[in-house]
Order: C-alpha cells, then structure tokens, then sequence
C-alpha cells in the first residue's frame, strides 16, 4: 500500500489557521518542527486522507489544505481504515497511528461555516518514531501492525530496589510474544499506588499500549495496592477477566479467592492485574489469552462491527 504526501500545514500558534509548506521536519517524539501543536504526547502530527477532503467540497463543502486542523494530506490511502499501531514511512520519517478520529468540544470553524466537520472520524493521529524530511509529492509506504502492543509492569519494592530478581516479567514476556505480541515496554516499579497509576495512565495516555499486564501487588499486604491504583485510572471496567481467571484458580488452590486482582480500560488500552508468582501470573493470563485477541480488536477498532458509520453534509 502507497500513497503520496498532497500538502504539509502547520500551525504558528495555537488557535491560529494552518498554513501550507513546501517542506518540513518530522522531529522524533515531537511532530513538525515549528507547529503548534507538536510535542511529547500521543498526536504529534495529524494527518487526512484526499479523497475525503475532495468529497467533502464536492457536497459544498469549498475547504482548502489545513481548514480541518491537519498537518499532512495524503491521497491514495484510506487513513481512517488503518489500525493503531500501523506505521507510515515518508522518506527518512517513521510515524505510528496512535488515535483513529477525535472527539471534538468546540466545534471548529469549517463546523460552523458548512454545518459539518470530517477530523473527528476521518482524521488520524501519530507520533514520531524516526525523524525526517518531508515534502509534498513525497511517497507514503504503509507497514502494517505486527501484533498487538503490550506492556508489562512489575509491582515490587524488592525488585525496584534491585534486591529480588523479577522472575514473572521474563515470563509473561516470552508468553506474549509466543502469542505474538509486540512486547513495547517491561519495567519494574515499587508497590507505590501514585506511580503505579502514573506509569499506567503514561502508557494509555500516549498511545503506546493496547494491552498492560501487571504482576505483583494484588494480595492482602499493606503495601498491595495495585488494584486500587489500576482502578484510580480506569474508565471502563471488565470484570468477566477478573472473574474467571478466579474461578480457574479456585480449582487449583482456595487460596485464588484471596486475590484482589481486576482487569479494566483506560481509553484504547486493556490493563490486566496478574498475581506476582512467576506461576501465577502465567496459569492466569493462560486463562484469558484465548479471548484477549477478540477483545482488542473490538477495543481498538480493527473488528470491522465497530467501524464508526459514514458521515456526509446532506
């Protein structure tokens, strides 16, 4: 799959129209060098497929490059179609697609110009992986996703601290990527609910994760809050995980009643709670694995039922 760049636009400040450039440079993990809108978060650069800016002035919509808020113009690829986690190529430039429309508080002034907008469902987000420059008339490469993304965090004061061996880490790693997951990120964090929460929201927050595994920190002791710390963050919870990851230890130990655990969503992110044995953690992610890729392919978008409906100005 190959498209071509059609226009590159930034933004001077915030709040400003954009305006048409030649050419410009992708900075890593920033955006567009002197845009606005560029820096350290999950939609550093936005960009809008052609062939839906070209319908939408053909029902009278009389917009030109940049109206919708959109950095690059790129025809000759259904950008709203693609993944989170599909990468672009452009020349020297690696984008990741963290965000698949927007929602939209203030209406912009297109909205209120013609009465209708496409950015929200049709406008993808990115962020820089590998910096480079771009022009118009420049070809666009598609690399598509390999696997889901996953992180996995250990809650352990002895193990933060250096003093115990993170034994579980290792383990659901090699799971996950047998099962083919892209394992993103692995770190290991104390049993502290604030950065517990912090390192979770981080990872949901940018994009950088469809699926967190936590291991520790879900028992009775004082210093166990992870539960508490996934919940703080979590908008949506999913309880049937939880649930029957429970009800299969109880047939090995009655002791599985005694785990706190929970499995919730933080916007397009699944966090699941682990016990903190290497043995554990994996009989129980054993338990959902056989579910985890249905459930992400609803929760990302990539199960066509959940493909937003079009949108036109009639």
């Amino acid at each position: 799959m190959q498209g071509t760049v059609i226009a590159i636009c930034i933004s001077d400040a915030r709040g400003t129209p954009k305006r048409e450039v030649a050419t410009a440079r992708l900075v890593r993990n920033h955006g567009i060098d002197g845009d606005a809108h560029a820096g350290d978060w999950h939609r550093q650069v936005s960009l809008l497929s052609y062939d839906k800016v070209r319908a939408f002035n053909e029902a009278g919509g009389g917009v030109g490059h940049g109206d919708f808020g959109e950095n690059i113009v790129i025809d000759n690829l259904d950008l709203a179609a693609l993944p989170v986690g599909t990468r672009l190529r452009i020349g020297d430039a690696l984008l990741e697609v963290t965000q698949i429309g927007k929602e939209c508080h203030q209406h912009c002034q297109i909205f209120h110009r013609v009465g209708d907008c496409i950015m929200p469902w049709e406008g993808i987000f990115a962020r820089v992986l590998e910096a480079g420059e771009i022009a118009a008339g420049a070809a666009v490469s598609v690399i598509p996703v390999d696997g889901y993304r996953a992180a996995v965090i250990t809650a352990s004061d002895k193990g933060s601290r250096g003093e115990r061996d993170d034994a579980s880490g290792p383990a659901l790693q090699r799971m996950l990527e047998g099962a083919g997951y892209r394992v993103v990120r692995r770190e290991i964090v104390p049993d502290d609910h604030l950065i517990l929460a912090e390192t979770m929201r981080t990872l949901c927050d940018n994009g950088e994760a469809d699926l967190i595994l936590t291991t520790g920190g879900t028992g009775f002791s004082p210093r166990d809050c992870t539960p508490e710390a996934t919940l703080d963050i979590a908008e949506r919870l999913a309880p049937g995980l939880a649930e029957a990851m429970r009800l299969r230890s109880l047939e090995k130990t009655d002791r599985a009643m005694l785990s706190r655990g929970v499995a919730a969503i933080r916007g397009g992110t699944l966090i699941i709670n682990l016990p903190g044995s290497p043995r554990g953690a994996t009989e129980n992610l054993a338990v959902v694995m056989p579910v985890l890729g249905h459930a992400l392919d609803i929760l990302t978008g990539r199960d066509g039922e959940c493909a937003a409906p079009g949108r036109s100005l009639s």
